[in-house]
Protein backbone atom coordinates (compact mmCIF):
# COMPACT_ATOMS: atom_id res chain seq x y z
CA UNK A 1 0.00 0.00 0.00
CA UNK A 2 1.47 3.33 -1.03
CA UNK A 3 0.24 5.32 1.93
CA UNK A 4 1.58 7.58 4.66
CA UNK A 5 0.59 9.38 7.82
CA UNK A 6 2.33 12.56 8.95
CA UNK A 7 1.69 14.56 12.10
CA UNK A 8 3.14 18.00 12.70
CA UNK A 9 2.71 19.88 15.97
CA UNK A 10 4.22 23.30 16.61
CA UNK A 11 3.37 26.26 18.81
CA UNK A 12 1.31 27.55 15.86
CA UNK A 13 -0.41 24.48 14.39
CA UNK A 14 -1.36 20.87 15.05
CA UNK A 15 -1.78 18.88 11.84
CA UNK A 16 -2.52 15.29 10.86
CA UNK A 17 -2.29 14.12 7.24
CA UNK A 18 -3.20 10.64 5.98
CA UNK A 19 -2.94 9.80 2.29
CA UNK A 20 -3.28 6.78 0.03
CA UNK A 21 -1.81 7.24 -3.44
CA UNK A 22 -3.81 4.42 -5.06
CA UNK A 23 -7.16 5.74 -3.95
CA UNK A 24 -10.36 7.02 -5.46
CA UNK A 25 -10.03 10.68 -4.48
CA UNK A 26 -12.01 10.42 -1.26
CA UNK A 27 -11.38 13.19 1.25
CA UNK A 28 -12.04 14.51 4.74
CA UNK A 29 -10.27 17.84 4.99
CA UNK A 30 -10.88 20.09 7.97
CA UNK A 31 -8.52 22.99 8.59
CA UNK A 32 -10.90 25.63 9.89
CA UNK A 33 -10.43 27.60 6.65
CA UNK A 34 -13.44 27.01 4.42
CA UNK A 35 -11.97 28.04 1.08
CA UNK A 36 -8.75 26.13 1.74
CA UNK A 37 -10.72 22.98 2.60
CA UNK A 38 -12.55 23.36 -0.71
CA UNK A 39 -9.20 23.55 -2.54
CA UNK A 40 -7.79 20.51 -0.69
CA UNK A 41 -10.97 18.60 -1.62
CA UNK A 42 -10.26 19.44 -5.28
CA UNK A 43 -6.66 18.30 -4.91
CA UNK A 44 -7.79 14.92 -3.56
CA UNK A 45 -10.65 14.39 -6.00
CA UNK A 46 -8.72 15.19 -9.15
CA UNK A 47 -5.47 13.42 -8.16
CA UNK A 48 -7.38 10.30 -7.03
CA UNK A 49 -5.26 10.42 -3.87
CA UNK A 50 -7.33 9.67 -0.76
CA UNK A 51 -6.71 12.47 1.75
CA UNK A 52 -7.62 13.10 5.34
CA UNK A 53 -6.21 16.38 6.59
CA UNK A 54 -7.17 17.71 10.01
CA UNK A 55 -5.57 20.90 11.27
CA UNK A 56 -6.00 23.38 14.05
CA UNK A 57 -3.98 26.55 13.94
CA UNK A 58 -3.62 30.09 15.19
CA UNK A 59 -6.40 31.40 12.96
CA UNK A 60 -6.95 34.28 15.40
CA UNK A 61 -3.71 35.67 13.94
CA UNK A 62 -4.34 34.72 10.30
CA UNK A 63 -4.46 31.69 7.99
CA UNK A 64 -0.79 31.74 6.99
CA UNK A 65 0.71 29.26 9.45
CA UNK A 66 -2.06 26.71 8.94
CA UNK A 67 -1.93 26.82 5.14
CA UNK A 68 1.88 26.67 5.01
CA UNK A 69 2.15 23.87 7.58
CA UNK A 70 -0.47 21.77 5.78
CA UNK A 71 1.66 22.16 2.64
CA UNK A 72 4.71 20.98 4.58
CA UNK A 73 2.93 17.94 6.03
CA UNK A 74 1.26 16.98 2.74
CA UNK A 75 4.55 17.23 0.87
CA UNK A 76 6.20 14.98 3.47
CA UNK A 77 3.34 12.48 3.22
CA UNK A 78 3.57 12.29 -0.59
CA UNK A 79 7.33 11.76 -0.37
CA UNK A 80 6.98 8.98 2.23
CA UNK A 81 4.18 7.22 0.34
CA UNK A 82 6.31 7.15 -2.83
CA UNK A 83 9.16 5.38 -1.04
CA UNK A 84 12.09 4.88 -3.42
CA UNK A 85 9.77 5.74 -6.37
CA UNK A 86 10.17 2.39 -8.12
CA UNK A 87 7.81 2.11 -11.07
CA UNK A 88 6.29 5.60 -11.02
CA UNK A 89 5.86 7.71 -14.13
CA UNK A 90 7.67 10.55 -12.30
CA UNK A 91 6.53 13.36 -14.60
CA UNK A 92 3.08 14.84 -14.95
CA UNK A 93 1.54 17.78 -16.79
CA UNK A 94 -1.87 19.32 -17.24
CA UNK A 95 -3.40 22.13 -19.25
CA UNK A 96 -6.64 22.89 -17.43
CA UNK A 97 -9.47 25.29 -18.29
CA UNK A 98 -11.95 26.52 -15.71
CA UNK A 99 -14.37 29.08 -17.10
CA UNK A 100 -12.28 32.23 -17.74
CA UNK A 101 -9.09 30.72 -16.30
CA UNK A 102 -6.58 28.46 -17.99
CA UNK A 103 -3.69 26.97 -16.02
CA UNK A 104 -0.66 25.01 -17.10
CA UNK A 105 1.13 22.77 -14.62
CA UNK A 106 4.16 20.54 -15.11
CA UNK A 107 5.90 18.64 -12.32
CA UNK A 108 8.69 16.19 -11.67
CA UNK A 109 8.88 13.98 -8.56
CA UNK A 110 12.64 14.41 -8.72
CA UNK A 111 13.55 14.92 -5.04
CA UNK A 112 14.88 18.29 -6.23
CA UNK A 113 12.41 20.88 -4.97
CA UNK A 114 11.93 23.94 -7.13
CA UNK A 115 8.90 26.16 -7.64
CA UNK A 116 8.32 28.31 -10.71
CA UNK A 117 5.19 30.36 -10.06
CA UNK A 118 3.61 32.66 -12.64
CA UNK A 119 0.11 33.07 -11.23
CA UNK A 120 -0.94 36.68 -10.68
CA UNK A 121 -4.27 37.11 -8.93
CA UNK A 122 -6.49 40.07 -9.89
CA UNK A 123 -7.65 40.47 -6.27
CA UNK A 124 -5.87 40.22 -2.93
CA UNK A 125 -8.57 38.02 -1.37
CA UNK A 126 -11.14 35.37 -2.21
CA UNK A 127 -13.74 36.07 0.45
CA UNK A 128 -11.54 36.27 3.55
CA UNK A 129 -8.79 34.03 2.12
CA UNK A 130 -5.52 35.74 1.14
CA UNK A 131 -4.67 34.84 -2.48
CA UNK A 132 -0.93 34.93 -1.71
CA UNK A 133 -1.42 31.83 0.45
CA UNK A 134 -1.99 29.70 -2.66
CA UNK A 135 1.67 30.20 -3.55
CA UNK A 136 2.74 29.67 0.08
CA UNK A 137 0.98 26.31 0.13
CA UNK A 138 2.62 25.10 -3.07
CA UNK A 139 6.03 26.43 -2.04
CA UNK A 140 5.83 24.36 1.16
CA UNK A 141 4.45 21.34 -0.72
CA UNK A 142 7.21 21.51 -3.35
CA UNK A 143 10.01 21.97 -0.82
CA UNK A 144 8.95 19.19 1.55
CA UNK A 145 7.72 16.82 -1.15
CA UNK A 146 10.86 17.11 -3.27
CA UNK A 147 8.80 18.27 -6.24
CA UNK A 148 9.95 20.40 -9.15
CA UNK A 149 6.73 22.31 -9.82
CA UNK A 150 5.98 24.82 -12.58
CA UNK A 151 2.60 26.58 -12.52
CA UNK A 152 1.60 29.22 -15.08
CA UNK A 153 -1.62 31.18 -15.49
CA UNK A 154 -2.25 31.57 -19.21
CA UNK A 155 -5.29 33.78 -18.68
CA UNK A 156 -8.04 34.44 -16.17
CA UNK A 157 -10.04 37.25 -14.59
CA UNK A 158 -11.72 35.62 -11.57
CA UNK A 159 -9.53 34.87 -8.55
CA UNK A 160 -11.70 31.97 -7.34
CA UNK A 161 -11.53 30.30 -10.75
CA UNK A 162 -7.77 30.88 -10.96
CA UNK A 163 -7.11 29.36 -7.54
CA UNK A 164 -9.34 26.38 -8.19
CA UNK A 165 -7.75 25.79 -11.59
CA UNK A 166 -4.32 25.83 -9.92
CA UNK A 167 -5.30 23.11 -7.45
CA UNK A 168 -7.03 21.02 -10.11
CA UNK A 169 -4.16 21.27 -12.60
CA UNK A 170 -1.60 20.30 -9.95
CA UNK A 171 -3.88 17.42 -8.95
CA UNK A 172 -4.13 16.08 -12.49
CA UNK A 173 -0.38 16.36 -13.03
CA UNK A 174 0.27 14.67 -9.68
CA UNK A 175 -2.14 11.85 -10.58
CA UNK A 176 -0.13 11.15 -13.72
CA UNK A 177 3.27 11.37 -11.99
CA UNK A 178 2.50 9.01 -9.07
CA UNK A 179 0.90 6.33 -11.26
CA UNK A 180 2.76 3.09 -11.80
CA UNK A 181 4.05 2.71 -15.34
CA UNK A 182 3.36 -0.92 -16.35
CA UNK A 183 6.29 -0.86 -18.79
CA UNK A 184 8.80 -0.02 -16.02
CA UNK A 185 7.04 -1.22 -12.88
CA UNK A 186 10.25 -2.54 -11.30
CA UNK A 187 12.59 0.30 -12.24
CA UNK A 188 13.36 3.69 -10.76
CA UNK A 189 12.72 6.30 -13.47
CA UNK A 190 16.21 7.75 -13.56
CA UNK A 191 19.50 6.83 -15.26
CA UNK A 192 21.15 7.47 -11.88
CA UNK A 193 19.25 4.53 -10.38
CA UNK A 194 17.87 6.68 -7.54
CA UNK A 195 15.63 9.67 -7.02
Amino acid sequence: MRSATVTRATAETDISVEIRLDGTGSYDNRTGIGFFDHMLDQLARHSLIDMTIHATGDLHIDDHHTVEDVGIALGQAISRALGDKTGIRRYGACLLPMDDAQLRCALDLSARPFLVWNVPFPTAKIGTFDCELVREFFQAFSTHGGVTLHVDLLHGINSHHIAEAVFKSVARALREAVETDPRTAKAIPSTKGAL
